[in-house]
């Protein structure tokens, strides 16, 4: 499955921790936005990892799962945050 995040973290600390938690497992894109093929129950990894993480009466993580990525296309306008080959 193809997974976009985007997270929104009130705290500095905990907003740094959770980047480098999805760096482990995603592809950083831009500020707060990660992107990658993961599998289910990698997502489910993911996910538990999240909530260890973020205070959900304060923050906020937004997940967009697709199971393929067929008839999807990315761009960019402006530069490429994070520059890499493995995107579709």
């Amino acid at each position: 499955m193809y997974i976009i995040l985007v997270y929104d973290i009130i705290s500095q600390k905990r907003g740094t921790k959770l980047l480098k938690y999805l760096r482990q497992h995603l592809s950083w894109v831009q500020n707060s936005v990660f992107e990658g093929n993961v599998t289910p129950s990698g997502f489910e990894i993911i996910k538990s990892g999240i909530n260890e993480i973020i205070n959900k009466d304060k923050d906020s993580v937004i997940y967009y799962s697709f199971e393929s990525m067929s008839y999807s296309k990315r761009g960019v306008i402006g530069i490429e945050k994070n520059e890499t080959d493995s995107f579709i």
